[in-house]
């Protein structure tokens, strides 16, 4: 069902329309976790390191998902704030058209530079070929990945959160049965383990894509609208890159900076790339989790600023704000005070390096869990406001001095040096955001003081 979020209060909309988001991104989070879960409990310590150092390339396609996904879903709520419904709807068949052919660009030179790419982040020999056969798998189904991601943008654009969680909480309890079944009862077909994870995943993938797209096309339908509708739009195709672009930019840096990464934390051994593997696992399960509500206060916040209504815009951040925070409480707990019982579900018989390692990356990260959630928060604002210059800057600050102090903090501090260089990027990074969007504020009040002085 769409939702308009221009009306009513705040605060409970927010938390209505973020709910069905959180509990995706805890879904979205247990996809992303089988493989890792199964590759480490029902195949080995080599597997895990093998599917967690493929992870870190796939975060690269992932990007330019989410950049497609957000850029379709801004632009697309704006429209439905502003009620231009037909703009809408050829907003939507442009970003459908214009993911295809970036999908099939992405797959061919994804393919072609699979192993260069392993090779280039240091990937021990061990795992090597396990490493390539999961990554190439899983680009094989990036056009699942792409188009399921571009559904879920648009519903939420349409301000439908309910949706997205159906569809993934099926196909994520699926992928967990199916993954278990491909290594187990299947292990003569896929010999290797890790085969029978991707396959698993790729086939659920595409289950829960083809699903979302055809719903997604079938609410469309429900939309009025008058005379013919145009398939695609350049100037709207320009709007959606001026967001997607920096989106995808942003995700993708960030993405080649955890490579960057990684490839230090290889030059450390299987045992510490085993417990990072595991414990940026759970971290991730946060920071997606605070990522998603910004996603949330994304099509709010363009809902609004399409409908001209800017102090919304405000309360929604204070809004924001507080469930972010409140999310943060039991998880920061959780981390500080059980973090070996939660390592265990991805290690069966963890060596001692792999544990000690893992169990202090989480430690040390959980307490600036409340501290990074505000900056996600302001970009969540910031892009629903289309400032992706400031966006940009903000997310590149927390990506260069965690990149730079990793290399450094590693030759004096070993693999914690690693670690160290997370909160230290996020406080800068948090500076910064919450600076540009109290700034978007001011000019948005002075805005509204020249329309109230002209009128």
């Amino acid at each position: 069902m769409n939702k308009d979020l221009t009306t009513g209060n705040p605060s409970r909309i927010l938390w209505r329309f973020c709910l069905p988001l959180f509990g995706s991104v805890i879904f979205q989070q247990l996809y992303n976790i089988a493989d890792s879960f199964v590759a480490g409990k029902f195949i080995g310590e080599e597997a895990l390191a093998a599917v967690g150092n493929s992870y870190e390339v796939t975060l690269i396609f992932i990007a330019f998902a989410f950049g497609c996904n957000i850029g379709c879903s801004v632009i697309v709520s704006q429209m439905f704030g502003a009620k231009r419904m037909k703009d809408l709807k050829t907003a939507v068949y442009t970003t459908m058209i214009a993911t295809g052919v970036l999908c099939g660009l992405l797959m061919l030179v994804g393919l072609v530079f699979c192993t260069g790419l392993l090779y280039l982040i240091n990937t021990p020999a061990n795992i090597i070929a396990d490493s390539a056969l999961y990554l190439r798998i899983y680009i094989c189904g990036l056009p699942f990945v792409f188009y399921y991601n571009v559904s879920t943008g648009i519903f939420s654009a349409l301000g439908d959160s309910k949706t997205p969680f159906i569809f993934l909480t099926i196909s994520s309890i699926s992928n967990i049965v199916m993954d278990i079944v491909f290594v187990t009862a299947l292990s003569s077909v896929f010999t290797r383990g890790v085969d029978g994870v991707a396959w698993a995943t790729f086939i659920c993938q595409g289950v829960s894509c083809l699903f979302a797209l055809y719903f997604v096309l079938k609410r469309l339908k429900t939309i009025e609208t008058e005379g013919k509708i145009p398939c695609f739009s350049w100037n709207l195709l320009r709007r959606i890159g001026i967001v997607a672009v920096p989106s995808t930019l942003q995700q993708s840096f960030v993405s080649v900076g955890n490579i960057i990464i990684q490839s230090i934390i290889n030059s450390f051994g299987s045992g510490v790339m085993a417990g990072y593997s595991a414990s940026v696992k759970l971290n991730n399960l946060v920071i997606t989790s605070l990522i998603t509500i910004g996603n949330g206060l994304s099509n709010y916040t363009a809902q609004n600023v399409g409908a001209r209504k800017y102090e919304r815009v405000r309360e929604g951040f204070r809004a924001g704000l507080k469930m972010v925070w409140i999310l943060c409480i039991p998880l920061t707990a959780a981390y500080l005070l059980v973090p070996k019982a939660l390592m265990h579900v991805f290690l069966d018989e963890p060596t001692a390096m792999a544990m000690r390692s893992g169990v202090a990356f989480l430690r040390l990260l959980s307490p600036f869990y409340f501290m990074v959630g505000a900056k996600l928060i302001s970009d969540g604002i910031l892009r629903g406001e289309g400032r992706m210059v400031s966006f940009m800057v903000a997310t590149f600050t927390d990506l260069v001095l965690r990149v730079v102090l990793a290399k450094l903090l590693s030759l004096q501090f070993g693999w914690f040096g690693i670690w160290l260089a997370w909160p230290i990027g996020w406080f800068a990074a948090t500076l910064c955001s919450v600076g540009f969007c109290r700034k978007s504020f001011r000019q948005q009040r002075a805005q509204i003081d020249r329309e109230g002085g002209q009128t």
